[in-house]
């Protein structure tokens, strides 16, 4: 999406909200939620993720990222010993979403490979109170006049209008039928393969909007309402050093026009784990200036993915 999150919000109906919720915030600054010696451990999967797991002298971003990620889930599972719900978690790996609705008089959807989708037993409580639901009915949503908020997306003919996970993800019967989080992992080695992190909120945006819509749908029907129960979906994105964190709210499927009640995002931008990962030592005339190591640890970024990873559980 050229104009990044604005122009997500736009498709999605969607209101901003700088930062992440209050019940997100309030795990953060509970002690009793925090994993112990977590630093420790941290630190520990960015030098397995960057400097070790490798045969290489600097492993490739391609590499890293992913096990890093692998790490940082095994840290998290860790807390399933203090709250044994989170074992009733499910991770689903390239699979497939496609979800249609109609903005204005524009049919749209967003299908396609979703990233790595934590599936969870119990949905995530609604986050925003049912007065801030309806207190989003004044917000105006931004237009690009003269610019079609279209512009760069793909015209297709949609013969079936799809509202599908591609697995059994949400269907009856299905002990994982909640989607709790969505993580993507900009893995590439070369930077224009990659999204910036303006675009790969956009893509965060429009996905999480996508299975919320698709879930929603099971639980409401396909007809246009404003939703008894909203539904919640977060995502996480890294490329294995910069976090970006995202919970968002459906609170309508009511999408044609922009009156009426909007849809909800906070959003948590361009969080660093660490500035810098010293592969090779730094040598100037035979000494080590600098020597292999991670430097700028930043431990507040960690306890914001674990947060995410225990919300809906504490």
């Amino acid at each position: 999406l050229f104009q990044g999150v604005r122009q997500a919000q736009w498709l999605t109906k969607t209101k901003l909200v700088e930062g992440l919720p209050p019940p997100v915030l309030s795990i953060i600054d509970n002690p009793a939620h925090q994993l112990e010696d977590h630093e420790e451990g941290v630190k520990h999967a960015i030098s397995h993720a960057r400097l070790w797991d490798t045969t290489e002298v600097a492993p490739r971003r391609e590499h890293y990222c992913p096990v890093l990620f692998e790490d940082l889930i095994h840290l998290c599972r860790l807390m399933s010993v203090k709250y044994p719900s989170l074992t009733k978690r499910m991770l689903a790996r390239n699979y497939k979403i496609s979800a249609t609705w109609e903005r204005e008089s524009i049919l749209l959807q967003v299908r396609g490979l979703n990233g790595i989708l934590m599936n969870s037993m119990a949905p995530i409580p609604p986050v925003a109170s049912k007065e801030e639901i309806l207190a989003t009915e004044e917000h105006v949503l931004e237009t690009f006049y003269p610019i079609s908020p279209t512009i760069d997306l793909q015209e297709v003919n949609v013969y079936k209008e799809l509202n599908d996970t591609g697995k059994s993800s949400f269907r009856d019967g299905y002990p994982y039928s909640h989607p709790h989080t969505l993580f993507f992992l900009e893995s590439a080695n070369i930077r224009p393969n990659r999204f910036r992190p303006e675009q790969l909120r956009a893509k965060m945006l429009m996905f999480a909007f996508g299975n919320a819509l698709a879930k929603a749908k099971v639980l409401y029907g396909n007809d246009p309402k404003v939703l008894e129960q909203p539904v919640v979906v977060q995502s996480v994105g890294t490329d294995g050093q910069l976090f970006q964190f995202m919970v968002f709210q459906l609170n309508t499927t009511d999408l044609v026009s922009s009156d009426g009640i909007k849809n909800l995002v906070w959003i948590d931008s361009d969080q660093n784990l660490y500035e810098k990962a010293q592969c090779i030592p730094e040598v100037k005339k035979r000494v080590v200036t600098k020597p292999a190591g991670i430097y700028g640890f930043q431990p507040d970024t960690f306890k914001k993915f674990l947060a995410l990873y225990l919300h809906g559980t504490v």
